[in-house]
């Protein structure tokens, strides 16, 4: 709430970079209903995956682990699970669902983030409640000591916060004082720093941008998992997340790092569906194509270096996750780390 209210009252600039980032979101939005047209079939096949990545991820963050082969079981299976980690992450998905089937009749409201809240959490005595006790922020040091990172408002008051800044959500996106996308990472930052639960307010607040995305009309987080994003840019996550939330108490916090984060995720979202669109079987000339083409007439070795060269256009995430394929299904293997690698067919 006191980040909108800050922006509300005193927004005179945005930084370049967040213009940047905001046009090119602006292009893909504008190119998703083509993906949406011509590729119907492909992206079915993207959606399951993403379900997956989703649940699996977005409560790894938060240090609930699945055993990997148990994760289509718990994620899409009826049977019984073993342990509370799998019920969260069953619970997630089924809030996945939830919002990709009802996104436009779901309002932000009390209601709906203590509906999220209780599909995150499962059975837990206070799922699906506010936290009745103060509750802070830790960060857990190698030495295995923990030190404060950020102390959130107490009951009382956060409840109050709450209420108010999803009242400002609703004022601004029709009075439009705020772009919208902004105002997205400005409730994600506000709701973080509230911490209105015990326990749950990281995977609540990614759901909760996963449905505020739908109603600016940002359909990516149906086909890709930006929860999978974030954990692989986990660092700068909390990095950013830190930064933005220094002197948030007093309203004179700075947004941007924050903002330009997830706008970044965004982005990488949107490229990662433009790469798995052309990757997928059936899309003839594809980029996957160009690269395993590349690789089956190599000699010798090769390094990522050498097939961006040889395939103009390609990017260096697509190739690096097709050596990951590759190299699982047993059909190359590499020498060195980093820059350094080699790789060279089994």
């Amino acid at each position: 709430m006191k980040t909108i209210e800050q922006l509300k009252n005193a927004l005179t600039s945005i930084p370049i970079t967040t213009t940047w980032n905001m046009s090119a979101l602006d292009e893909y939005k504008g190119k998703q209903e083509l993906y949406i047209r011509q590729s119907p079939q492909k992206l079915k096949q993207l959606k399951e995956h993403a379900i997956i990545e989703s649940s699996v991820a977005s409560n790894r963050l938060e240090g609930v682990m699945v055993d990997n082969s148990r994760i289509g079981t718990v994620v899409f299976g009826n049977s019984h699970l073993r342990d509370r980690d799998e019920e969260e992450v069953r619970g997630y998905q089924k809030a996945l669902r939830w919002i990709h089937e009802s996104n436009n009749k779901i309002e932000i409201s009390i209601e709906t983030i203590l509906k999220l809240h209780n599909y995150c959490r499962g059975d837990i005595w206070d799922s699906g409640k506010l936290k009745e006790k103060q509750v802070d922020i830790t960060e857990k040091l190698p030495n295995g000591q923990e030190r404060l990172r950020f102390k959130p408002p107490g009951v009382k008051e956060s409840k109050v916060l709450l209420n108010q800044a999803i009242k400002l959500w609703h004022e601004q996106i029709k009075e439009k004082r705020i772009p919208p996308l902004i105002l997205l990472s400005a409730f994600n930052l506000d709701f973080l720093s509230i911490h209105p639960f015990r326990d749950g307010n990281g995977r609540v607040s990614r759901l909760l941008l996963l449905l505020q995305l739908y109603h600016l009309g940002y359909e990516i987080g149906r086909f890709i998992s930006i929860e999978k994003i974030i954990e692989e840019n986990k660092n700068r996550y909390y990095e950013t997340l830190m930064e933005s939330s220094q002197k948030w108490h007093e309203s004179k916090n700075d947004i941007w790092p924050y903002a330009n984060y997830l706008l970044f995720i965004l982005k990488e979202a949107y490229k990662y569906l433009d790469d798995r669109l052309k990757s997928l079987p059936g899309t003839k000339g594809s980029k996957s194509d160009l690269i395993i083409d590349y690789i089956n007439n190599s000699v010798g070795r090769f390094s990522v270096a050498d097939i961006k060269y040889h395939t103009p256009g390609v990017s260096i995430d697509l190739i690096r996750r097709i050596l990951k394929d590759l190299h699982k299904e047993g059909k190359i293997t590499n020498t060195g780390r980093g820059r350094n690698a080699r790789w060279e067919k089994t």
